[in-house]
């Protein structure tokens, strides 16, 4: 059977981890043996990481916790996909752990595995909010100008790829990198991977602050804006 893993980025989740674990491991326990979620909790100031342990050794064995990568989204998230990578998975499932995203809809994702290199979620109605949404296609637009990519959501914390596609672009961005997600779907356009993009509900968070706001998004754009530079002239 493919070997799967889930990865989720984790900071202060202490009011949405154990849900979110208890929905995601009935699709992790349908997967070969060797499946597994992987979270990382680094930085986290509240219980997130003695809920997650109390989870593995209790309930859930085919948990692993990453705590000692750097604290921010997109950093995490590439720790969790160079982890998977390492760890031999065939298909890599990105999505967060704020309990916005709905396991159910994952079914439909993996029955699309064999057909294509990436299936990505594309958030058509958002519960976070539409200053989110107006800032997701604000990216979208940038994507296209800088990179003549056309995609209806870049950032969707819900998407499946194949891990030898996904090994191919990670070494083009630095470990630190801020919106590495963003960065796939450009590469994965841009160079013609087989992607398709499929409709997902998207519910407001379930619990706790979202620790990137408005003010933080406006400044991490702007850094964008260069990093998009150079990653055009890297490729082209």
């Amino acid at each position: 059977m493919d070997k799967l893993y889930i990865v989720m980025p984790a900071y202060n989740e202490e009011g949405n981890i154990k849900n979110v674990i208890d929905e995601w491991y009935s699709v992790i326990e349908k997967m070969s043996e060797e499946s597994r979620i992987v979270i990382a909790d680094s930085g986290s100031e509240d219980k997130t990481h003695e809920i997650l342990v109390e989870l593995k050794n209790t309930i859930y064995p085919r948990i692993d916790i990453l705590s000692d990568t750097n604290k921010f989204h997109g950093p995490k998230v590439i720790a969790l996909y160079d982890y998977a990578i390492n760890n031999g998975a065939d298909y890599i499932f990105q999505t967060d752990s704020d309990g916005q995203t709905n396991p159910l809809e994952f079914e439909d994702f993996w029955k699309e595995r064999l057909q294509y290199d990436g299936v990505f979620g594309n958030r058509t109605a958002r519960g976070d909010g539409r200053s989110r949404a107006f800032v997701e296609r604000v990216v979208c637009r940038l994507l296209k100008f800088y990179f003549g990519v056309e995609v209806p959501d870049a950032n969707a914390p819900f998407r499946l790829m194949k891990a030898d596609t996904v090994r191919k672009y990670m070494t083009k961005m630095p470990t630190d990198y801020n919106l590495p997600n963003i960065m796939l779907v450009a590469f994965f356009a841009y160079h013609k991977e087989k992607i398709v993009f499929k409709e997902i509900t998207f519910k407001s968070r379930q619990a706790g602050i979202n620790s990137i706001n408005i003010p933080k998004i406006i400044k991490i754009g702007y850094r964008a804006l260069g990093d998009f530079r150079m990653f055009k002239k890297s490729i082209g």
